[in-house]
């Protein structure tokens, strides 16, 4: 629970430092908390969700890989063999 208030409060001090950002740079009070609330947590990947992706990428090639030798083989069968 206290590692959950940790991040919930250095989350809240990063959206309001993206507002006072936008404030400065003279956006629209309404439009600079849109856009701060839009670059919460749930919208960013952390590094687990990366590598998640990162491990499904390896088996998509694998399974590319695989494919690809199938119709090689397939194709030498029907032409060489």
């Amino acid at each position: 629970m206290r590692k959950n208030l940790i991040y919930s409060k250095a989350m809240t001090t990063m959206i309001s430092e993206v507002y006072e950002a936008f404030r400065v740079a003279g956006v629209p009070e309404e439009k600079a908390r849109k856009a701060a609330e839009a670059l919460s947590a749930e919208n960013l990947a952390t590094k687990l969700d990366i590598t998640s992706i990162e491990k499904e990428l390896i088996l998509i090639k694998w399974m590319l890989g695989l494919v690809i030798a199938g119709i090689a083989s397939l194709m030498l069968k029907a032409f060489f063999i």
